[in-house]
């Protein structure tokens, strides 16, 4: 178990991480905004007070704000920072309404929203691939070499040297591909295929149950399937393979994203397991002390969540207005001004829901209720 980071180095840590993808993913909707033509008004890092800012020459002021928890481009025509449109756009002269958000195709305007989303992925597919062509790409064909002793493999009939081919239907290339599917999935039986001497045999199989604690003693309940591998090589990557090997990773890390949501949803995960800002700021100092590789390996993973986050389909995020869009598209005429109020009005309480949930995650996951259980008692 990883020390104790410290306050300032888990603030240091956190604001690491934080700020530089909160920019990345703010400036994909600033310059594809540029591409099309839109004046952006203002673009943040942050919200509330406002520490540092600047006017460039295009006349878009540049804000550092004193609460790092995201960020936003308000582009001409938008009513506030969630791009709500603002009625007196229509009242502009011809020239402004040309660079006004509001005024563009929706093509364009899907394009401007989706570029935020699209920048987080590609900042963790250049990631990732840099690392492995810094590091090297570990590589390990998903062949049984241990079985445990009292294991779910053991009792479903695995032995050394059978090849895991496919787990619900996902095809297994190396062994580390087994983990993210069977470690969220405790308890649950999932169906495999199974190559042993040339025959492929379909079995099902329920993983165990591991538990681990974090340092503040939460409980974590993981799939284990009990098999092991002992043949890790890290290969040589190529400069071309960067991209290829960076995508891969980050679709196997979106899709585990996915699945942990979905499980969440239909209650097979508690929603004690959801983390905020707090949780990312303690596992961000605790990331950094893992040094340079591990901290880099989890930004990455912090930007595919937060690219994964902001496309859902909730009024106030990048996914609701692309769904906007898509219906626009379709009825060809905006969505009503009344209905996209009575979203946005519904997707700020859903939003602020969730923040207040996972706030009480987090500060039940340090022990603060404890503590002041304790305290009471």
């Amino acid at each position: 178990m990883l020390e104790n980071p410290g306050f300032l180095l888990t603030v240091l840590a956190f604001v690491a991480v934080i700020g530089p993808l909160v920019f990345v993913h703010e400036f994909g909707h600033y310059i594809v905004g540029r591409w099309c033509g839109v004046k952006a008004e203002a673009f943040s890092i942050g919200f509330g007070p406002e520490l540092l800012a600047w006017v460039d020459k295009r006349g878009t002021r540049w804000r550092l704000a004193a609460l790092p928890l995201g960020g936003y481009v308000r582009f001409k025509g938008d009513m506030n920072a969630a791009s709500q449109t603002d009625p007196a756009w229509l009242e502009m002269s011809a020239q402004d309404r040309a660079e006004s958000f509001p005024a563009k195709p929706v093509w364009q305007r899907a394009a401007i929203v989706a570029a935020g989303p699209a920048v987080n992925f590609l900042f963790a597919i250049l990631l990732l691939g840099g690392l492995a062509y810094w590091k090297g790409y570990p590589v390990s064909p998903p062949v049984v070499q241990q079985v445990a002793a009292a294991s779910a493999a053991e009792k479903a009939g695995l032995r050394p040297g059978d090849r895991i081919v496919s787990i619900m239907g996902r095809q297994i290339d190396s062994f580390t591909d087994i983990s993210p599917i069977v470690s969220l999935r405790p308890g649950e039986a999932l169906p495999y295929v199974i190559e042993r001497d040339g025959q492929r045999t379909a079995m099902t199989i329920a993983a165990g149950e591991r538990i681990e604690k974090d340092r503040f003693g939460n409980i974590y309940r993981l799939g284990q399937l009990g098999v092991m591998s002992d043949k890790v090589e890290f290969r040589q990557v190529a400069l071309w393979e960067i991209p290829v090997i960076g995508t891969v990773r980050t679709g196997q890390i979106f899709v585990s994203a996915m699945d942990g949501l979905g499980q969440i949803i239909t209650g097979r995960r508690s929603v004690k397991e959801l983390g905020g800002p707090l949780k990312i700021a303690d596992v961000s100092g605790q990331a950094a002390m893992m040094g340079l590789v591990g901290f880099l390996t989890f930004m990455a993973l912090i930007s595919i969540n937060l690219g994964f986050i902001n496309l859902l389909p909730i009024p106030m995020l990048d996914g609701g207005h692309l769904l906007f869009y898509g219906i626009e598209a379709v009825q060809r005429r905006p969505v009503s001004p009344q209905v996209q109020e009575w979203a946005y009005r519904s997707g700020l309480a859903l939003l602020m829901m969730v923040m207040v949930l996972v706030t009480f995650n987090d500060l039940s996951s340090f022990g603060l209720w404890k503590s002041l259980s304790g305290l009471i008692g």
